[in-house]
């Protein structure tokens, strides 16, 4: 009999901490477990007893990369709850916000996290001394992604200005000129960087993915959208709990999501550009056409391409709301406390992000359920971790190792945001 263990005790150029477990018997993978040990964060029970108004705030809190996606999905389910709707300029505003965090963050995955896996680096900072060109392109688009976040939302990280109905102060059009000349650059550097990425060299792989994505009818879904699932199925986002069920595994302070009775589906770039590729803006699909992407990517190493597909798709697209922009009348339309339930979804750079609150008489929280994408994505990223290690156990250990690794980063997982929850139950019998 042949035996072969994988021990990472701590899973790099990953944003949090996680370790991974195989275990192999005679040419068979018998144990595979991908472990999130961060605490447990609690932010549900943070926000109970907590006023209406105050979730914004919170939940951006949850995480420093993207903390936009939690304020656009906190908003969202709030007011609708409320009996809000945010349109016009102020929902342009809003989308603009979000293209900001899609922007930094994709180029931070791409740039110092992903790329020196497919150049052969252990960190982006060893990459760059060989790399410098595109590396200094990666920053600059980054920058551009975080002056669009300071404007809009009042600082780069954990902005101030978002709240319920709009924000707290809009910026007249004079402000966003300089942006704008910013995000001029930043797009031709992210076609370049279709073009360098494309020249990877991908492990020839592909997953029979179930995804999950929001979609919209007229716009590649970001800040809303309706829940849909590649078989064609689909379900209004109040209905996200009859369709999502998360669930504790004993492994994981993160907890694992089954979709309609079945584990292991795919929320995230991927997804998003399955369900949504022909509503990229047409500099985005020209760029996603030369680099041979087609309708559909399932090999999760190219994942890496559709991010910065994404990346030409949101610089083109802030640079067209910019180019529109009237400054509204007023910076919020008014959000009064009442009664009610609701739902809100957006989709955050790492995937689909679920928000549900209720809301009591007088305005304050009593229940609050928050689904981030990467505890949706653990269960896949297991089932991909199997599927692509179990033929190739002929490797040596480093190199399986390393393979398991780069098979992780490919999902971009923040594993801070999916060990927000602990069910903890006691049996004093």
């Amino acid at each position: 009999m042949t035996h072969k263990n994988i021990r990472i005790g701590g899973l790099s150029r990953v944003e949090g901490e996680g370790a991974l477990l195989v275990r192999a018997r005679d040419g068979r993978i018998t144990d595979l477990r991908l472990k999130i040990y961060e605490p447990p964060r609690f932010f549900e029970a943070f926000l109970r007893g907590r006023a209406y108004d105050e979730p914004p705030d919170i939940t951006a809190r949850i995480c420093g990369i993207c903390p936009v996606a939690y304020q656009m999905s906190a908003c969202q389910a709030v007011e609708s709850a409320l009996g809000v709707t945010v349109t016009g300029p102020l929902r342009d505003l809003r989308l603009l916000l979000y293209y900001g965090e899609w922007i930094e963050s994709h180029a931070l995955h791409i740039f110092l996290l992903h790329a020196p896996d497919f150049l052969g680096y252990d960190s982006g900072v060893a990459m760059a001394a060989d790399h410098r060109e595109p590396v200094e392109r990666g920053l600059a688009v980054k920058k551009a992604g975080n002056e669009l976040v300071a404007t809009l939302g009042g600082r780069a990280i954990h902005p101030v200005n978002v709240r319920l109905g709009g924000f707290y102060r809009v910026p007249p059009r004079r402000e966003l000129a300089p942006v704008a000349e910013q995000l001029r650059r930043a797009r031709d550097h992210a076609l370049a960087t279709v073009d360098w990425v494309a020249g990877f060299d991908f492990p020839d792989v592909e997953h029979d993915y179930r995804f999950l994505a929001l979609r919209h009818p007229e716009e590649y879904a970001i800040l809303s959208g309706t829940p849909t699932v590649s078989d064609g199925s689909s379900f209004p986002v109040e209905e996200w709990p009859d369709h999502v069920v998360e669930e504790q595994v004993p492994d994981s302070t993160a907890l694992h999501a089954r979709l309609d009775g079945v584990g292991g589906y795919l929320t995230g770039a991927l997804a998003r550009y399955a369900l949504n590729s022909r509503r990229l803006s047409p500099l985005a699909r020209e760029a996603a056409r030369d680099a041979g992407l087609g309708e559909v990517c399932r090999n999760p190493f190219r994942s890496i391409v559709v991010r910065a597909v994404e990346v030409v798709h949101a610089c083109d697209e802030a640079l067209r709301i910019i180019d529109d922009y009237v400054e509204p009348d007023a910076p919020a339309v008014p959000v009064e406390p009442a009664a009610g339930v609701g739902h809100g979804a957006s989709e955050a750079p790492r995937g689909t992000l679920y928000h549900r609150y209720r809301i009591d008489e007088a305005g304050l929280i009593t229940e609050a359920d928050i689904v981030p994408p990467t505890s949706q994505n653990q269960a896949r990223m297991e089932m991909d971790l199997r599927e692509l290690i179990e033929p190739r156990l002929g490797l040596a250990q480093a190199e399986l190792a390393a393979l398991c690794e780069r098979a992780v980063r490919n999902h971009d997982p923040c594993i801070s945001c999916s060990a927000h929850f602990l069910d903890v139950r006691l049996d004093a019998r």
